[in-house]
């Protein structure tokens, strides 16, 4: 099977994923500064989640880029991401309504832990069905952002309890560290096309 009605699909659900998050927001009742004040730690964890939906967006488009085929198991692996993406809305409302409480802001975790494994799992099933000459394989490496990403997630969780601001911190490390766009596989499919 082509990898367009993926791609689409994928698109598809990310675009309806950040319109949720947005719808979200409630307008204020009021017109002065004042009135918005209370939304700042909505409007915060909204920004935080955009970017990372939008990371997650990017490093899929070029993902995809390498992929010729697509098989049973990664449009599986590719709907696991998608879940865990599409309960960012949720989490994201939740954490900035409570003003970053300690549970949501693990819960927040939680949710970005388990979509860094979901794009690890989709990464992981297209480098095993291109076999050893996989452009992804290459591209990645040893894949040193995966790695810190998912433990700087998984320090998030835990310190969440007693210090959620250190994890919010975290949760924005991880994705200043992806904020810019991987080149990784650019360089790649340049190589092989050069």
């Amino acid at each position: 099977m082509g990898k367009n009605r993926l791609e689409a699909f994928s698109d598809g659900v990310l675009a309806i994923i950040i319109t949720i998050m947005v719808l979200e927001m409630k307008v204020p009742h009021g017109d002065t500064l004042e009135t918005l004040s209370p939304l700042l730690p909505v409007f915060l964890s909204y920004i935080l989640s955009f970017v990372y939906v939008g990371i997650y967006w990017n490093n899929h488009h070029h993902l995809l880029h390498t992929v010729k085929q697509v098989s049973g198991p990664i449009l599986w692996a590719n709907l696991h991401l998608l879940f865990w993406l599409s309960l960012f809305p949720f989490a994201t409302g939740w954490m900035g309504e409570n003003h970053f409480g300690a549970l949501p802001t693990a819960l927040y975790g939680v949710i970005l832990l388990m979509a860094s494994l979901g794009y690890l799992i989709l990464q992981w099933l297209i480098t095993s069905a291109a076999g050893g000459q996989s452009v992804l394989r290459r591209a990645i490496g040893h894949d040193w952002k995966g790695k810190v990403s998912v433990l700087s997630n998984l320090a998030g969780i835990g310190i969440s309890f007693w210090l959620p601001w250190v994890a919010q911190f975290l949760y924005v490390f991880v994705a200043l560290l992806w904020l810019i766009p991987d080149r990784r596989i650019e360089r790649v499919l340049h190589q092989e096309t050069a």
